[in-house]
């Protein structure tokens, strides 16, 4: 029943996804327009997780139709979907320079999915065991807040997720003046060395993912 379960996929921009199953619509990290310099499209979700307060990713009244907001580590199930926030940290040196980060685990229609916020440091083994196999990992690539482009490689290599889809990266569009030093999303692509394919929308189903396949899809947000 579960494989013909089609979930869709839409960039919003930044670090902010909209994650559409069957059951529920779940958003990740909504944005302060203003801050980042990209438009933050009208949307609605059932559920919103927030990796942590900064304005670049915690802006939930921009949402409709909001029925849970999820914004600390821990086991939620809401309307038929799965989701556990890890606690890790926005840097690496424990948290003392931009304090804590979450990192979502979702369950949906059958796929397994990360989201890993503004994650600043290398995942211990634990974290990696805990996350499992993944069918998507939404990974920082950009650097100066978060991992930069090796050591998200380096993370990729070590989940062998079977689609990564690299955020939080500097393109066109952005307030330069905050974000930019950020790395392109090419130089994240040159150190992972993967398939990699470009797409304004991701529809999949967990029989369309292959065994032993992975690629990289880097996504045009939504305006």
């Amino acid at each position: 029943m579960w494989l013909i379960r089609t979930m869709e996929i839409t960039y919003l921009g930044h670090s902010s996804f909209r994650l559409k199953g069957k059951s529920a619509v779940v958003l990740t990290d909504p944005f302060d327009p203003l801050m980042v310099g990209l438009k933050f499209p009208k949307t609605t979700a059932d559920i919103v997780t927030v990796s942590h307060g900064h304005d670049d990713h915690n802006k939930t009244a921009l949402v409709s139709g909001v029925k849970m907001i999820i914004n600390e580590p821990g086991e939620y199930e809401v309307m038929g979907v799965s989701v556990i926030g890890i606690h890790t940290n926005h840097d690496d040196k424990n948290g003392e320079e931009r304090g804590g980060n979450t990192i979502y685990l979702y369950e949906i229609d059958g796929l397994r999915l990360c989201h890993l916020g503004d994650l600043g440091h290398k995942l211990d083994d634990g974290v990696v065991e805990e996350l499992g196999t993944l069918d998507i990992l939404m990974i920082p690539v950009g650097g100066i807040y978060t991992i930069d482009p090796k050591t998200a490689s380096e993370i990729v290599r070590s989940i062998e997720p079977s689609i990564t889809i690299p955020m939080h990266f500097k393109r066109s569009g952005m307030n330069m003046e905050t974000f930019g030093e950020l790395s392109e999303v090419g130089d994240f692509l040159k150190e992972v060395s993967m398939v990699v394919e470009e797409s304004d929308k991701l529809t999949i189903k967990k029989n369309d993912l292959l065994e032993g396949e992975s690629r990289v899809v880097v996504m045009s947000p939504k305006i």
